[in-house]
């Protein structure tokens, strides 16, 4: 009922009735064939191109990435970056299977629990679904073995992510979701929340004054494992530079000109 007052609101305001039956049936084609809007020719790159670009955005946006070989390097990876910062080891996991397989027992000192996130964590470690090179994005959809608030709640979030996972465009992510998620409730992919987090949370708002950790995070960390051969970082130092003659100049540092490209 409060659907049909809804959309009855807007009907009215628009000063229409109910859509005819051919306009109907376009916009559920439209719907069902997901077209493509025009996709930066930055990101056509082979895998170890996209990878590095996503790298070189993650830092372009005050992030940090660091590559793991394997699972057992995680430990090491979470337990360094919280020293190097002066963090307490101590955080917030995300329930999820992969995380809670990894055998944290090198690292006795390391204290974590798997759970929602909670306004006194100063870090967590959320588990990454995708990633876009185009501009360095993590794609977080909401889940049970996911939860949105470790992605807001700790001044320190860190980022598992498998590089087998990094696409290059927003339209390939989506593609992932589609894919892989099924609603038993309603047959759907979408969840109720879908987090692309660009960067740390940041804001110019007053006197054009960049502040970290504006509405969230004042950190961001990608835990990058190589998973895919072809974008190992001898692969992305041998890979040809595809992109066109305007997408090769340097991307620019926070705060200047965008180059032409980027």
């Amino acid at each position: 009922m409060s659907r049909d007052a809804i959309l009855g609101t807007i009907r009215r305001g628009l000063k229409r009735g109910p859509l005819p039956e051919d306009q109907k049936a376009m916009l559920r084609a439209r719907m069902a064939a997901h077209p493509r809007h025009l996709i930066p020719a930055r990101s056509r790159l082979d895998r170890a191109g996209q990878v590095a670009l996503f790298i070189r955005n993650v830092e372009k946006e005050f992030g940090t990435v660091e590559r793991v070989p394997d699972l057992a390097a995680v430990p090491a990876a979470v337990s360094d970056y919280l020293a190097a910062h002066n963090l307490p080891p101590r955080f917030a996991m995300a329930p999820h299977p992969e995380l809670q397989g990894i055998d944290w027992s090198d690292r006795p000192l390391l204290e974590f629990e798997a759970r929602k996130g909670a306004a006194s964590d100063q870090a967590s470690l959320q588990h990454g679904f995708a990633a876009i090179a185009e501009t360095g994005t993590l794609m977080l959809p909401v889940a049970g073995e996911r939860p949105t608030t470790l992605n807001l709640l700790p001044d320190t979030a860190m980022v598992f992510l498998r590089a087998s996972r990094i696409v290059g465009a927003y339209e390939e992510a989506w593609d992932l979701l589609r894919a892989e998620r099924v609603d038993p409730l309603t047959g759907g992919f979408m969840p109720r929340n879908v987090m692309l987090v660009t960067g740390p949370s940041r804001s110019a708002d007053i006197e054009q004054t960049l502040e970290l950790g504006a509405h969230g995070p004042r950190r961001l960390h990608v835990i990058l494992l190589d998973d895919d051969l072809a974008a190992m970082p001898e692969a992305v130092a041998a890979a040809p530079d595809l992109r066109p003659e305007p997408a090769r100049h340097p991307i620019a540092e926070p705060g200047e000109p965008a180059s032409p490209g980027d």
